[in-house]
């Protein structure tokens, strides 16, 4: 094809409004932060303390929500929906289906916040609730751990894949965020209203992954300090940024995508070997008893913790965790939630509910088991791990790995584990953001998607320069704020098209529809019939870029 020709069609692709809109804003954003970082801090600061103080009760009601709504549709008359059309089989299998959730779900936060985060909860837990240091303390950091990255995220993402699969499998619509409103707003999705939607989709995933690509940048810079001495700055982490995504910019030119998918696909085996590793050398029998007394604690405690506001007292720690994770797993939901419903045509809406929010659900829980027990148990052990990791979150695991064998060896693991994540994750995002602005085309133009990598490592490297890992944080809430309503507005949408759903299935037929399912399994349909599982080195951008809906 000729270089015009190609032009032709990418411009074809491309929604000028859209991608112009959003392009120009991030600019100035980043020209913001670069000329005016100082404004930009003061500013920050101001807008994220008015969004606290007026609305954290609607970040932590919705929320908890979004868990009570995904559970009743799993279980109502609309589980037996299909996500596709009537009698569809699923497009992947099961493991498959498990396995590539797993790695949308798996990433820099985990290694970030892994042995930090119950460290932190443990040394400062909610106000009124334990002595700090305490053992009671240490069993409430397990269970918060557990409380911001299980069920309420993936709750989040489960409604919003949710979803995006219902209206662009069963309803045929463009794979657009905007499309899932046709029923509140009509034709109107198709205009400034719509463009208003997919452009607030857009800075949502901009700033949250700007979030993980700094964190990942902190963590590698304290990772190089912990190994070879060089000493961690603000400078540095930028340049790592730089460097990184020059990498995934070189990457996504040269087309060079099997290695990348060997990389991504390796991220995986490299977690579970150190999981494994901690889990074997560690103190085995703390983090079994610890993980189950902690998971029981969780599930009993979760309606009083879902539906606290601070209002009693305790807000400014809630405003410091709780409303920061679920503004964070807010703004991954535009990306999260169109890879999981691009791999879950043909699924019914109960099937796709359970698997999203349990398997992933239980992953969270086996990571801060092993590497949070780890951590807390050598700090009950006089591991001193709290002062290390007051000097900075990022250096949590390093402390965590220092106390176990072979620390050289995993400290590198850990640098490269990171890095991985942070190409491939930037990868992927650019891939949904160059869908948001090219019409929901899933093969967006490459030097769309590079555009879009590019900002988003200029965003990450303006808030560090900003204010660090506060301002990272600071601004993740901000960009997430516009979207918790167009969230809000997703589900009223798909409740009010599923009410128009005609469930004619009768019992008799549903029960032969779930023995078909099973013996698909069985008979391997999907990976016979050419599917990328497990093994076959895929990576959510590459799933999303490389296959066409055809409902």
């Amino acid at each position: 094809m000729s270089t015009a020709t190609t032009k032709k069609t990418t411009s074809v692709r491309v929604d000028p409004a859209v991608l112009y809109i959003s392009v120009t804003l991030s600019a100035l954003f980043v020209a913001w932060g670069v000329f005016f970082t100082d404004n930009l801090t003061t500013v920050a600061e101001t807008t994220l303390g008015r969004i606290i103080d007026n609305f954290g009760w609607l970040f932590v009601l919705t929320s908890s929500g979004f868990v009570v709504l995904a559970t009743v549709l799993a279980f109502s008359r609309f589980g037996s929906v299909r996500l596709g059309r009537d009698g569809e089989r699923p497009e992947f299998s099961t493991a498959s289906w498990v396995a590539m959730m797993f790695s949308a779900g798996m990433g820099i936060g985990l290694m970030f916040y892994g042995a930090s985060e119950p460290i932190m909860h443990m040394s400062s837990p909610p106000p009124g609730s334990a002595k700090a240091g305490s053992e009671d303390a240490a069993r409430l950091a397990l269970e918060y751990s557990y409380f911001h990255w299980a069920i309420h995220p993936w709750a989040m993402y489960a409604v919003a894949g949710l979803a995006l699969s219902y209206f662009g499998f069963r309803k045929s619509g463009n794979g657009l965020i905007s499309s899932a409103f046709r029923p509140l707003l009509g034709d109107r999705v198709d205009g400034p209203l719509g463009k208003s939607i997919d452009i607030l989709a857009i800075f949502a995933t901009l700033f949250g992954s700007a979030v993980s690509l700094g964190l990942g940048a902190l963590q590698v810079n304290r990772g190089l300090k912990e190994v070879w001495g060089v000493p961690d700055s603000t400078a540095l982490a930028v340049s790592i940024i730089a460097v990184l995504t020059v990498l995934f910019v070189l990457s996504a030119l040269s087309g060079v995508h099997r290695g990348i998918q060997w990389l991504s696909n390796g991220n995986m085996m490299l977690a579970a070997v150190l999981l494994l590793f901690v889990f074997v050398v560690g103190p085995t029998v703390f983090i079994l008893e610890s993980q189950t007394e902690a998971l029981g604690g969780y599930l009993a405690s979760l309606p009083k913790m879902s539906f606290t506001t601070g209002a009693f007292g305790g807000g400014e720690w809630l405003s410091g965790w709780t409303v920061f994770y679920w503004a964070w797993w807010i703004s991954w939901t535009p990306f999260v939630g169109t890879f999981i419903a691009r791999i879950s045509r043909g699924r019914t809406i109960r099937e796709f509910i359970v698997g999203v929010i349990v398997a992933p659900s239980l992953v969270s829980v086996v990571w801060f088991a092993i590497l949070g027990g780890t951590a807390l148990n050598q700090e009950m052990n006089g591991g001193h791990l709290a002062a290390a990791v007051a000097k900075g979150e990022e250096a949590g695991l390093f402390a965590t790995l220092r106390n176990l064998p072979w620390f050289p060896v995993t400290s590198v693991l850990v640098i490269v584990l990171v890095g991985l994540f942070f190409v491939s994750g930037a990868d992927a995002a650019s891939v949904v953001l160059g869908m948001l602005s090219c019409r929901g085309s899933m093969t967006p133009g490459r030097l769309v998607v590079v555009l879009w990598g590019a900002l988003t490592g200029l965003v990450a490297a303006v808030l560090l320069l900003a204010g660090g890992l506060e301002a990272v944080k600071q601004v993740a809430i901000i960009a997430a704020f516009p979207f918790l309503f167009v969230m809000i507005g997703l589900c009223v949408s798909l409740v009010k098209a599923l009410r128009a759903e005609p469930i004619t299935a009768s019992p008799a037929k549903r029960q032969a529809e779930r023995q078909a399912d099973r013996e698909a399994e069985r008979e391997g349909v999907a990976d016979a019939a050419g599917e990328p599982g497990p093994d076959d080195g895929v990576r959510p951008a590459e799933v999303m870029a490389d296959s066409q809906p055809t409902g």
